[in-house]
């Protein structure tokens, strides 16, 4: 089902549906309106031969160089011929996808001066699966994502690399093959389509949505972790969290408690025990993952606002007056990068330290040494431990913020930029990264719960150590478990089981 987005509405539940779902869009009809008015007073001002940044000038330190009106067609071609100089990899098909549609967001908004053939083109190659080939690297994030934005301009135009049904080909041959003309640009088109952070905030969303998957998936491999220890509950006794009153923190407990309960590994170990507290890493779980979660959901906040806004330069106010402003400039977005950035390594901060609760004897009340079946004669999980705190390590390093970094380019005329588009582009790795931390600590818990036989956990919790078993068999001898490891990575990385229980428990939503 295609769908209908409001340019200035649109919310983060469509967007994340384009990303994960590869669902097709249209701008919402009465989008055009403004569309079409914005163009008409470009049209107009242009006749009246008046000097306009980057309609009949020069770019950036050649401003003042006045471009006849012959040659306008020209200057957007060459503009984005001479933009194109990304490197690195191609992007991700479906972060491409989502880049198209927040820049036919930004140009729905009316005040870019395009004409609604511009936004056409993009929706009918998507229509036609004709994703831009854009390299990842060679933005900084100010002046907008202008490289890699020239290569999706590129493949309007007919140049450039495209993939078509997954195979790479010219964007010409492609276009032909589709039944789509290359689109000639007209005054302002291509600076519009180059000028923005939509590249930035595909990549800080597609980081969103999956931090957020797993960050929710952590309570649930949380919850194996404190039954597999033989942990309290007592900490998440709901009148503790509502005291403090953060949201996270409230539903991180309530989640917890929904996950545990029925447990008889749990009622087991009430009375007698000489452990008066848990250690941090169970104990605190929800304040640190609430915590986490609260962060990416104000991320999440900033992610929309900029989703939905106009980020090119000039543009065409209500009055009909055309302003040189710096909505190109991501601040907001790499500073909501370096929060998602913080909030995704905490999270792996944490699990890890229960991962390593679990395989140490005098910490994991009665399991044997590194869930060894014989330990001594067999490692068990020593070494998977030991992959989860490399992949911590990593994200650590990885969350350093990228905001703070600057450098001056095109001559000290963009002499501040923000360095949103790596500092977003990150958080795919430290997913990656966070997603194996997590995927360890199911695979150990599962195996610390199933050494409490004949005890049982939760009815809930024994229903995901059946998901876990299903692509990681119990550890009866020493096995090579680099397969077991990237097989849990992509059950928390893509699946909803640890995330949402198939519906089980009501979901914890990154929204309002």
């Amino acid at each position: 089902m295609t769908l209908s987005l409001l340019p200035g509405a649109t919310k983060l539940s469509d967007l994340e549906k384009i990303y994960r779902e590869d669902r097709l869009f249209e701008l919402a009809g009465s989008t055009f309106d403004a569309v079409n008015r914005s163009a008409a007073i470009l049209a107009d001002r242009v006749k009246t031969g008046d000097a306009i940044y980057g309609v009949n000038t020069g770019f950036g330190k050649l401003a003042s160089v006045r471009i006849d009106d012959q040659n306008l067609v020209a200057l957007q071609r060459n503009l984005v011929r001479s933009h194109c100089a990304g490197v690195g990899e191609p992007l991700p098909a479906d972060v491409v996808r989502l880049i198209v549609a927040l820049k036919c967001l930004s140009l729905g908004r009316g005040t870019s001066g395009v004409r609604p053939a511009v936004i056409h083109q993009l929706q009918n190659m998507l229509k036609a699966d004709i994703i831009p080939l854009i390299p990842e690297k060679g933005s900084v994030g100010a002046s907008g994502d202008l490289a890699p934005l020239a290569h999706m301009a590129a493949a309007l135009i007919g140049e450039g690399d495209v993939f078509h049904r997954g195979k790479q080909m010219a964007a010409g041959e492609a276009l032909q093959a589709a039944g789509l003309a290359p689109l000639e640009l007209q005054a302002k088109e291509g600076l519009a389509l180059l000028n923005g952070t939509q590249v930035s905030t595909a990549l800080a969303l597609a980081g969103l949505f999956d931090a957020w998957r797993l960050g929710v998936a952590s309570l649930t491999t949380t919850a194996l972790s404190i039954d597999a220890a033989m942990g309290s509950n007592a900490p998440f006794h709901d009148e503790i969290h509502q005291l403090r009153g953060h949201r996270g923190q409230i539903e991180s407990s309530t989640r917890l408690r929904e996950l545990l309960a029925g447990s008889e590994i749990r009622r087991s170990h009430k009375q007698g025990d000489e452990r008066v507290q848990d250690p941090y890493c169970l104990r605190c779980a929800p304040q640190v993952i609430g915590a986490c979660l609260d962060q990416l959901r104000q991320a999440g906040t900033v992610l929309e606002i900029e989703a939905n806004a106009a980020t090119d330069n000039p543009l065409i106010l209500s009055d009909g007056e055309i302003v040189s402003g710096g909505n190109f400039h991501a601040e907001p977005v790499a500073f909501a990068a370096d929060n998602a950035a913080i909030a995704i390594s905490e999270i792996g901060s944490i699990a890890q330290r229960r991962v390593a609760l679990l395989v140490d004897p005098a910490l994991s009340f009665g399991l044997p040494a590194f869930l060894a079946p014989d330990p001594g004669l067999s490692s068990g999980l020593m070494i998977a431990e030991v992959t989860s705190a490399a992949l911590m390590s990593e994200n650590k390093s990885l969350s350093n913020p990228r905001s703070v970094d600057s450098t001056p380019t095109s001559a000290n005329q963009e002499d501040h930029v923000s360095m949103a588009c790596h500092g977003a582009r990150r958080l795919l790795e430290m997913n990656d990264n966070l997603a194996g931390i997590l995927g360890v600590e199911a695979m150990t818990a599962a195996q610390g719960i199933e050494l409490r036989a004949p005890l049982q956990t939760s009815k809930r919790l024994k229903a995901i150590v059946g998901d876990v078993r299903d692509v990681c068999p119990p550890l009866v001898d020493d096995r090579m478990v680099a397969a077991d490891i990237e097989a849990m990575a992509a059950l928390v990385h893509k699946s909803d089981v640890l995330s949402q229980l198939g519906g089980s428990i009501a979901p914890i939503e990154l929204g309002a």
